[in-house]
């Protein structure tokens, strides 16, 4: 059993200019009160029109990307759910790639947690949306579309006990497929449409009401690290578990290939341990100033915090610089 997910191997630096931008929203890319701001808006966009492509990887679900979805230009892609989906913003947040966990080991990492540490409440992120436990903290952003024990929401029947409509007669659907029942003023909420019909499961999260966040993450890691991977993003004990090997490097890694990208090519920014992966992967990374410990201790650079735009300030110096990394000095080595 390994603490963590096993990620790509990392390329060594070289002075190759970057062909890609991966950064981290929140806490990295949006400011506290999550919005983009204009000189943030106008250094992707400059970085877009440099050639240099920009890759939003985030653990946000599809549907939380609205924030972002005017700012992707070229492929239109994001990489959501801590690698677990790929979503197309030119197509409103449609899924096109998913790596699920499967409902079994989800249910197996229940199990385990509720051993290792009582008192943990779970909430269940399909590809439809979230459904949690009643002991799970509200989100007031996303409210539940269902409410019960992580069991039932797991039930090999509950997707066909949820969307009874899926067999209805396509009247009683929407423009785009879609039951009428899962529509909002903002849109699809179940972006993933037909493509996806048994909604899987792309993350687990866990709630602990008063461990520390770090020391549960640990705890799960040591109680179900064989089973799943674990991660965090959130400054409460909130973890965010996917299928085993899933992490936002593993799917980055994939899509760089898929467009001749070496690692050493990509610059990537982050601020929590859900990103420490990627980080490590890509050939240059920075933390942000309001960074964890520990991603601090895994970049090759620094930048301001996420209120100072400090993605903005390095996207500006790489074009200053011709497309150049910059100067190098001003970075801690690993």
């Amino acid at each position: 059993m390994t603490d963590a997910p096993a990620t790509p191997p990392r390329a060594p630096e070289t002075a190759v200019a970057p062909r890609l931008i991966a950064t981290d929203l929140d806490g990295t890319l949006l400011h506290d009160d999550k919005t983009v701001s204009d000189r943030t808006i106008a250094a992707l966009a400059a970085a877009e029109q440099a050639g240099i492509e920009v890759f939003f990887v985030t653990g946000r679900p599809a549907r939380w990307m609205g924030v972002v979805s005017d700012h992707v230009h070229g492929h239109g892609l994001a990489i959501c759910a801590n690698g677990a989906a790929v979503v197309d913003l030119h197509r409103g947040g449609r899924i096109v790639e998913v790596s699920p966990l499967e409902r079994t080991v989800a249910l197996a990492v229940v199990d385990a947690l509720r051993s290792a540490a009582p008192g943990t409440s779970f909430a269940v992120e399909r590809t439809g949306g979230i459904h949690y436990e009643p002991q799970y903290p509200p989100l007031l952003l996303d409210p539940a579309a269902a409410v019960a024990p992580a069991e039932k929401l797991l039930a090999d029947d509950f997707v066909s006990t949820l969307c009874p409509e899926a067999d209805e007669p396509d009247a009683t659907r929407g423009p785009d497929g879609l039951s009428d029942a899962r529509h909002s003023p903002d849109g699809p909420t179940d972006p993933a449409g037909p493509a996806f019909p048994d909604q899987p499961v792309i993350k687990l999260l866990a709630h602990h009401p008063e461990l520390d966040p770090d020391a549960f993450l640990q705890l799960a890691r040591t109680a179900a690290g064989d089973l799943a991977s674990f991660t965090r993003s959130s400054p409460t004990a909130l973890l965010e578990i996917s299928g085993p090997g899933v992490s936002k490097a593993g799917t980055l890694a994939r899509c760089c290939a898929e467009r001749g990208i070496s690692p050493d090519e990509v610059v990537a920014f982050g601020d929590m341990p859900n990103d420490i992966e990627m980080l490590s992967w890509a050939g240059t990374s920075y933390a942000m100033a309001n960074a964890h410990p520990d991603v601090l201790a895994a970049t090759t650079g620094r930048t301001a915090s996420n209120n100072d735009d400090g993605v903005a300030t390095v996207i500006e110096r790489i074009l200053h610089d011709g497309g150049t990394r910059g100067d190098r000095s001003h970075r801690s080595s690993h």
